[in-house]
């Protein structure tokens, strides 16, 4: 076994290894960025290197430097986790010529699985089940658009040699396949470096079903499980699970075997996937071999009991497989979810941030994380955006999958965009629930899940929801101004002091609190609170949509301990005691995470997120010129449209790239574009204005 092992790789995966490294008494390197300097992996690993600056091609993708750092260091291993180069060839050759072991297959597997089109001839000669389509190393215009249309609609143009949804497009005729090859061609030579394309008939209602391998340097091959990745959006796996679902032992097996002949078909080492697409009928057919460890390996973990990065150690120090096919043993059922910073509400955009406020769920025998990120840290936009794998674990699916929607309640973030309340919607989705999905799953319900085109009573139920979160959110603003007034008062000579009173008194009335606030969607919301006193208690009276809601709670930390009801007026002022409020009221704990003026506050899986201000009225931004904005940090592309063209309304008119994914800048409406404020190549930060569209005058 190595004494000392490199982890070429950051953020969740790079404390994923180190921590078992760590168990087996193996030392680890670290490698940073300008990025990264104060990450979470750096902090775990014995020792860590300086890379360079923070994007990738300046840092973790510098295959030499990492080398030459695993010398200097002593490491006689390097584990390239995922991303970045665990699927280059050419870096795992470099390290077998250095005399340093790659955690990982051989330079030549990878070769043979890094291009879809060499892989699926691959398979196919190794009788594994292949979906029609054109692999050719021809790649002029004309060819693929001649053998698309030969093929017929729908298809599926992928990146020879991508993943993760980059370089991949979906085309339903024949007058969208040019751009569509030319628009994946861009994010290819991007993400990849590589703009070789693949097509192939592209199966409407499939599941993503793949198997986890394994494979050591003595001949033995074994699958360890198989898993369902069906729940994507923009091809990028958002729920994983295993086993797979309503597979029956036959079909099981038979896929197990497939993904090992397609391992030994190319002399597989190590942890491998095997990606399949699973029609309705029960056919399934290769996709893709990943050549590495997989994001959604912990539900594989959880479900067979093994460490598969300890495997991948002992495997790459020439030890054999630890089981055998009849040895491995399945039990129960696991779930993982992506936690990403991205914004649901807005097409999903990536976000980034600093995380201000965090609080994971507890883990135990059912409920695991792997993170690489603390509270304080920052998400930053060269890297991908993920935030934490959360996994549960029980006995049966419908047992793990409460676990799950449990969890996701106890998972609270601030300070950036996030997806917790999208994945707890597809967790307590019906169809979800009973393993009726596809890979279109969040296309079908994208609407319900992200909290459009919801059903009346659900549509009202979370309509109650925000109402309750605003009466709260104004209790809370009454309870942190006593809390504050409460330490003025003790840092105060002055006993009468009025920074120790914030009553609201009013001359022969009763005392009335005014509070403001601004939400995500720029709505002002003024407020006013009547108070009233109940027994030495303060009842505050709020209405909100002709509904009136009574109030009391007290700010103990970081936790809002709140009573609510939906009460008249002359129940409070006839209560000759506390008790008949008490019997209709609702009490609820909730985390409240403050910084300055903004303020958020946690509700089941939901985050409310308010900003304190002024009680002036603020102005409302041109939400239209917004649409000419960078949603994001990124790189423009390219210009769509030159200055002086004419344009419609949600045409193109440049495209700019961001964390890997393009997005296209559209006009807002009908118009004449007046100029671009930046070229192809150049970075923009989140708001700049990139472009002027002057409007067409009405007639």
């Amino acid at each position: 076994m190595f004494t000392k092992l490199l982890i070429a790789n950051r953020g969740e995966i790079a404390c994923r290894i180190i921590k078992t490294a760590q168990l087996m008494g193996v030392r680890t390197v670290a490698l940073y960025s300008d990025a990264d300097i104060d990450a979470r992996h750096v902090a775990m690993a014995d020792e860590s290197f300086y890379l360079g600056g923070s994007a990738p091609t300046d840092s973790y993708l510098k295959g030499d430097l990492i080398i030459e750092i695993a010398k200097k260091s002593g490491a006689q291993a390097i584990h390239p986790g995922y991303g970045f180069l665990s699927e280059n060839a050419g870096f795992a050759l470099k390290c077998e010529q250095s005399g340093i072991a790659f955690v990982g297959p051989s330079a030549a597997a990878i070769d043979s699985m890094g291009s879809k089109s060499a892989a699926k001839e691959i398979m196919g000669a190794a009788n594994v089940p292949l979906v029609p389509g054109y692999h050719g190393d021809v790649q002029d215009d004309d060819v693929l658009v001649s053998e698309a249309n030969a093929m017929g609609f729908p298809l599926l143009i992928k990146a020879a040699y991508g993943g993760g949804g980059k370089g991949m497009r979906i085309v339903e005729s024949s007058a969208e396949v040019l751009e569509a090859i030319q628009s994946a061609r861009r994010e290819a030579i991007s993400s990849f470096g590589n703009d070789k394309l693949l097509m192939e008939r592209y199966l409407r209602q499939p599941r993503h079903v793949e198997v986890q391998v394994f494979a050591d340097s003595f001949g033995n091959c074994i699958y360890l499980s198989d898993r369902d990745c069906s729940i994507q959006r923009r091809h990028q796996k958002v729920v994983e699970e295993a086993p797979a679902p309503g597979l029956s032992d036959t079909l099981r097996i038979s896929m197990g075997e497939a993904a090992v002949a397609a391992a030994k078909a190319i002399n597989y080492e190590g942890a491998g996937t095997v990606e399949f697409l699973l029609d309705t009928d029960g056919s399934f057919y290769f996709m893709e071999m990943n050549t590495r460890l997989q994001v959604e390996h912990p539900v594989t973990e959880l479900v067979t009991g093994q460490d598969l990065v300890k495997w991948q150690l002992m495997v790459a120090s020439g030890s054999k497989l630890p089981l055998t096919q009849d040895e491995v043993r399945i039990h129960g059922h696991a779930f993982e979810v992506r936690i990403y910073a991205e914004d649901p509400q807005n097409d999903f955009l990536p976000a980034s941030g600093k995380l201000n406020f965090l609080r994971e769920p507890e883990q135990s025998q059912y409920v695991r994380i792997d993170s690489g990120v603390r509270e304080n840290d920052v998400i930053s936009n060269f890297y991908d955006p993920m935030i934490s794998k959360l996994i549960t674990w029980d006995e049966s699916r419908p047992r793990a999958l409460q676990r799950l929607v449990h969890a996701l309640a106890s998972y609270q973030i601030s300070g950036l965009k996030h997806n917790i309340e999208f994945l707890a919607n597809i967790a307590e989705h019906e169809a979800f629930a009973n393993a009726d999905f596809s890979t279109n799953f969040i296309e079908r319900y994208g609407e319900a899940l992200i909290g459009h085109g919801l059903s009346a009573d659900v549509a009202k139920s979370q309509s109650n929801e925000r109402q309750t979160a605003l009466a709260l959110a104004a209790l809370y603003q009454l309870c942190a101004r006593k809390a504050d007034a409460k330490r003025c008062a003790i840092n105060s000579d002055d006993p009468y002091s009025p920074w120790g009173a914030i009553s609201g008194f009013r001359l022969n009335s009763a005392s009335v609190h005014q509070v403001a606030l601004l939400d995500d969607d720029q709505q002002v919301y003024h407020l006013e609170l009547t108070e009233t006193q109940v027994a030495s208690k303060s009842f505050y009276q709020l209405v909100i949509n002709d509904t009136q809601l009574t109030l009391s709670g007290d700010l103990i930390g970081e936790t809002l301990h709140a009573e609510i009801a939906v009460n008249s007026l002359s129940e409070v002022n006839s209560a000759v005691n506390s008790q008949s409020i008490k019997s209709h009221a609702h009490k609820i704990k909730l985390p409240v995470s403050q910084v300055g003026d903004d303020f958020t506050l946690f509700i089941n899986s939901s985050s409310y997120h308010y900003q304190a201000i002024q009680s002036e009225v603020i102005e409302e931004q041109d939400n239209l010129e917004d649409k000419l904005k960078a949603p994001m940090n990124g790189t423009i592309v390219t210009h769509l449209v030159a200055v002086g063209d004419e344009v419609t309304a949600g045409q193109g008119i440049m495209v700019m790239e961001a964390m890997k994914m393009e997005y296209t800048i559209e006009s807002p409406f009908d118009g004449v574009v007046s100029a671009f404020f930046f070229n192809a190549g150049e970075l923009v930060s989140d708001g700049m204005l990139l472009a002027e569209v002057t409007a067409s005058e009405e007639e």
